[in-house]
């Protein structure tokens, strides 16, 4: 493999104290594998977009699946030129306004926090499914257990958690893969008419269901934040963020519509089902399975709390380094080499949202949803701002075009009138996708509590801009 040279420009500074060239590229991708949970939609998620959008829900996971393609290859041209664990915020910030670029820091912020208490809600669900003394012990405990815990591994070694992540999700997807190929055995290859035919599905069902979907995929950028610490950040932080998108996509399009099909035959309603595999994997005759998958995506969720703690932190650090936050957030473990008081605030925040919502009496499947719709927020406004730097950020790097430069070995797509155009059309597109899928979560109107989540969020931007403001910068007096 040839030695990977970086300019100054893009070469991960080690000023951040944090550990260097550590995670292999299987590593790197299992952060991205990891925040997506994938482990989690077929048990949680299919379920409520199916309960949306009926038997169009493969559809509407092929539509969500396509948006986060455009935005994963959006995504990876700025990780082939820029290693930081500043992700989508230092994309944003390195091109657009600096209101652009706070606005990108402060929605991933809450996205991953959000998705973390999220998860949490699903770490309690699962827990009083699978453990029975778990049903006596209050939900706002089992949050605290839980995030303390993920808070620990993010704390003290990032390759540890990232070695941890791994096995986790491979195990948890490989006994999934197994049920619904046994499913398709048992069944037969053959095309579903209800499905194909879309009967009974509605545009506006389709809609609702893709913006569920899309919850499904985030966190697949979420690689991105590992710039320092990834091997060979410009070749593998790339490939991680397409390659998880793309394996995600099949995955959950599988899924959907093969637990379409099954819970038809069962003659049971998969919209109301709130574990389908005990049902699916007893249909494939592999009975045992069903309790094992249900641990998986128990397990899944831990590691999905654990990745949110790793990206956010991360993404604090730079935001503190660029003097939007208080300083002290910038500082890393001597010892851990881990944005450790970063670390420490974020999980804090999970911990409060998932604990404070179940003292409040919400289940945990609710905080699941809840917490999860208002992460969608976050994360469509951060790949929106993303998607429309893009164009700008390939044209402030046209010094290494050869005309620019020479003889020297870097040429941008930027450098080609076909390359212009075809990145003008990708970013395009990406934000229209966004665009659309904002204006699925607002119209109409969703039920409460959700009808109000939006309304948080804005307070939560304008709060959080306004401290950006007057925090200190560095070197001010």
């Amino acid at each position: 493999m040839p030695l990977e040279v970086l300019t100054p420009d893009q070469a991960p500074s080690r000023d951040s104290g944090l550990r260097h060239n550590i995670l292999s590229p299987l590593e790197t991708l299992s952060q991205s594998v990891s925040a997506i949970a994938p482990t989690t939609s077929p048990a949680l998620t299919i379920p409520l977009v199916f309960a949306d959008a009926g038997n169009g829900a493969w559809l509407a996971y092929a539509l969500a699946g396509l948006a986060t393609l455009l935005m994963a290859l959006c995504i990876a041209r700025f990780a082939r030129t820029s290693a930081s664990p500043g992700s989508l915020y230092k994309y944003a910030s390195d091109s657009l306004p600096a209101l652009g670029g706070r606005t990108a820091g402060l929605a991933l912020l809450l996205a991953y926090t959000a998705t973390g208490a999220s998860v949490v809600g699903g770490f309690i669900n699962y827990a009083r499914v699978l453990i029975p003394a778990a049903q006596h012990v209050p939900g706002w405990a089992i949050a605290l257990l839980a995030t303390a815990a993920a808070t620990y591994f993010a704390y003290h070694d990032v390759q540890t958690s990232a070695r941890l992540m791994l096995w986790i999700e491979a195990a948890s997807v490989s006994m999934i893969s197994l049920v619904i190929l046994a499913l398709i055995f048992h069944t037969g290859l053959k095309v579903d008419a209800p499905q194909a035919a879309l009967t009974g599905v509605t545009g506006s069902g389709v809609r609702l269901g893709v913006v569920l979907a899309i919850f499904s995929f985030v966190g697949f950028e979420s690689s991105t934040a590992l710039g320092h610490e990834a091997k060979n950040p410009l070749r593998t932080i790339p490939r991680a963020v397409v390659q998880s998108s793309i394996l995600a996509g099949v995955f959950f399009l599988v899924c959907c519509y093969t637990e379409t099909l099954g819970f038809r035959q069962l003659h049971m309603d998969l919209g109301a089902s709130q574990d389908p595999f005990r049902a699916l994997a007893a249909l494939a005759r592999l009975p045992f399975f069903g309790p094992l998958i249900d641990i998986g995506a128990f397990v899944s969720m831990f590691a999905a709390n654990l990745a949110c703690i790793t990206a956010a932190a991360r993404i604090l650090l730079k935001m503190s380094h660029d003097g939007l936050v208080p300083a002290h957030f910038g500082r890393a473990h001597a010892k851990n080499e881990t944005p450790h008081i970063a670390v420490l605030a974020c999980g804090l925040v999970v911990a409060i949202l998932a604990a404070g919502l179940s003292a409040h009496g919400t289940s945990g499947a609710d905080i699941y949803g809840q917490m999860g719709s208002l992460a969608v927020y976050g994360f469509i406004t951060a790949y929106f701002l993303v998607a429309l730097a893009l164009p700008f950020y390939l044209r402030r790097s046209a010094q290494l075009t050869p005309a620019a430069n020479p003889g020297a070995p870097f040429v941008t797509v930027s450098s080609s009138r076909v390359g212009k155009s075809a990145t003008l059309l990708l970013s395009v597109s990406a934000a229209l996708a966004m665009v659309l899928a904002m204006a699925g979560t607002l119209y109409p109107v969703p039920p409460p509590p959700y009808n109000v989540l939006p309304y948080i969020y804005l307070a939560y931007l304008a709060a959080g801009l306004t401290i950006s403001l007057l925090t200190p910068k560095p070197g001010a007096p």
